[in-house]
């Protein structure tokens, strides 16, 4: 059965120090979303806050919330008012002491439809995470929505084709990544292109490989602390089942990035690259172990 065109909305913008304030930019970008013809709109990472994890600082973890809790249910408001899809982030405080990298999903009723809690945590400098977020433990499972099955992923994850692939096989019809990543100072202009490209082709190459269409939320502008500083790039985007570049955003001001997805070429791509059938299940054994010394588990 054929599916009307998805119109899309990745909202990439510089946070401040006011989460109240960052909430509100967000909900007001949602609204325009809606009035362009928007059924789902994705937040970016952490949306709500500075990027905190630079450092490790215990007072920060103030900063966490629960799911439900207040984020969700101004999300989910907007989401039933709007009749829209919403994917917002998250730092959930699960319990005392257990903290995650929470992606939620609210549908058009306003129903927490599902959450993701995200699986691959970095420690890198400028970047950690181990110190504020337990590793995720829901596994790769899509959301289901009134707009489709929501493959949501979070940042790192962005970077392992295992967690793609195992969304794919669940049925997601997206993927769908919110993100928080950006240079460090000391990037000189040639790694900074490198970086960038890499993340850009490493999800393209995620949706060629799943035969699916993918969308990449970033945030944007400069974060200092007292010992780094990130820029965090941007270039939010979204990509077709063939990695065809379908919109981006720029790397260096906010953007409210609107694309439509054509749901149906799914089906249509994987017809004639039929990866799914040609996967060899029973030779995949090692995927399961950490490395392979010399041909040795």
């Amino acid at each position: 059965m054929s599916r009307h065109p998805l119109t899309v909305a990745l909202i990439q913008r510089a946070v401040t120090d006011a989460p109240a304030r960052n909430l509100d930019a967000c909900i007001e970008q949602i609204h325009k979303a809606a009035e362009a013809g928007a059924r789902l709109a994705v937040l970016e990472e952490l949306h709500n806050t500075p990027y905190f994890c630079q450092r490790e600082d215990p007072a920060r973890f103030d900063l966490a919330e629960p799911v439900p809790g207040p984020t969700t249910e101004r999300l989910s408001s907007v989401a039933k008012a709007l009749g829209i899809v919403i994917v917002g982030s998250v730092f959930e405080r699960r319990a005392p002491g257990l903290y995650h990298n929470t992606a939620v999903v609210l549908d058009t009723d306003g129903r927490l439809a599902g959450r993701y809690r995200k699986m691959h945590i970095p420690d890198d400098p400028g970047y950690h995470e181990k110190f504020y977020f337990a590793p995720g433990d829901l596994g790769f499972r899509p959301v289901d929505t009134t707009v489709g099955r929501l493959g949501v992923l979070v940042c790192w994850d962005q970077w392992f084709p295992e967690a793609a692939r195992l969304m794919a096989l669940a049925g997601a019809d997206l993927l769908i990544y919110p993100t928080a990543i950006g240079w460090d100072s000391l990037d000189d202009a040639a790694e900074r292109g490198r970086q960038f490209d890499a993340w850009r082709t490493v999800q393209r190459g995620h949706a060629i490989a799943n035969s699916l269409p993918l969308l990449a939320c970033n945030r944007v502008g400069v974060e200092r602390e007292d010992d780094g500083t990130i820029a965090f790039w941007g270039g939010s985007f979204a990509c077709g089942p063939q990695g065809e570049m379908l919109g981006e955003a720029p790397t260096d001001q906010d953007a409210l990035l609107t694309v439509h997805i054509d749901l149906d070429r799914a089906e249509q791509v994987r017809r004639i690259w039929p990866f799914f059938r040609d996967r060899r299940t029973d030779a995949y054994a090692n995927l399961m172990t950490r490395y392979l010394d010399g041909g040795k588990t």
